[in-house]
């Protein structure tokens, strides 16, 4: 590690980061909504920054206050609200800001960000053990292409996207991605149906083809981070592009399963 200073840095990042996740992840309710609403919002600021929205403060307010009537909608549990709530906000701001294609994407990336994390979370044992799996999944994919991308190399994933990511990193991340999502649903306790298997592969690829088309934003754009918010990391958005795509696709395998319960959807076999 005292070879690679980015390596280092994002390590240190991730200590400090990862157990106050954790544990709002666990505490679960308005905090672990606010988490995820914090990180929509830093999104929407680094999408309207990279892509020259304008005007910027009006536009992040205004996709600010969607998201928080989506979540409040979410958490007075009135969920039939929430799509109608998001698709007046995107609607408004695509009104207002340009270039409005850009405008309303940046939006529903927000919302991708916290929505559908939130709803899967819910207020039950079952949620929490559905995004612990979801984090384990996307954590161990991200780490386990990087070692394995590093370690044995070989042909391009996407160059044109992002020259350094490989097949080998893309299938060593897709490997030790479900290993570690499986893993910490033996170790719950939760009976592990070999289903559970197959949805850790679909969703660790989810988060590598999310990684892939965020790179492929910033290239349209010429930038290499949406921020240097977090050293080693670079953007909010740079550090939850695989996650959004990930949760987006756990949480539309559990609610096509269970639609009373997308969590029970996803993990209930």
């Amino acid at each position: 590690m005292s070879g690679n200073p980015d390596l280092k840095q994002r390590t240190l990042s991730a200590l400090v980061l990862a157990p106050l996740v954790l544990g709002l992840t666990y505490w679960g309710g308005s905090l672990f909504a606010a988490l995820w609403l914090c990180a929509a919002a830093s999104v929407a600021y680094e999408w309207a920054k990279v892509a020259s929205i304008g005007p910027r403060v009006p536009y992040v307010i205004g996709a600010g206050a969607t998201l928080c009537t989506g979540v409040a909608a979410l958490m007075i549990h009135e969920s039939a609200l929430a799509l109608p709530l998001l698709v007046a906000g995107v609607l408004v701001c695509a009104a207002f800001a340009r270039p409005a294609g850009w405008s309303a994407a940046g939006v529903l990336c927000a919302a991708v960000v916290c929505l559908p994390v939130i709803v899967l979370r819910g207020e039950d044992r079952l949620g929490l053990t559905a995004v612990l799996f979801l984090y384990g999944v996307v954590w161990g994919t991200d780490i386990g292409a990087y070692f394995a991308g590093r370690a044995i190399g070989g042909p391009k994933l996407a160059p044109h996207l992002s020259p350094n990511k490989t097949w080998s990193g893309a299938v060593g991340g897709a490997l030790i991605g479900t290993a570690a999502g499986c893993g910490l649903l033996v170790a719950s306790g939760l009976y592990m149906a070999p289903v559970l298997v197959v949805l850790g592969a679909f969703i660790s690829i989810a988060s590598q083809a999310g990684d892939l088309a965020e790179s492929a934003f910033k290239r349209a754009f010429g930038v290499k981070d949406t921020s240097r918010l977090i050293p080693g990391h670079g953007g909010v958005l740079d550090r939850v592009d695989g996650f959004m795509a990930a949760a987006l696709l756990a949480f539309l395998i559990g609610f096509a399963h269970n639609p009373a319960s997308p969590a029970a959807g996803l993990l209930l076999w």
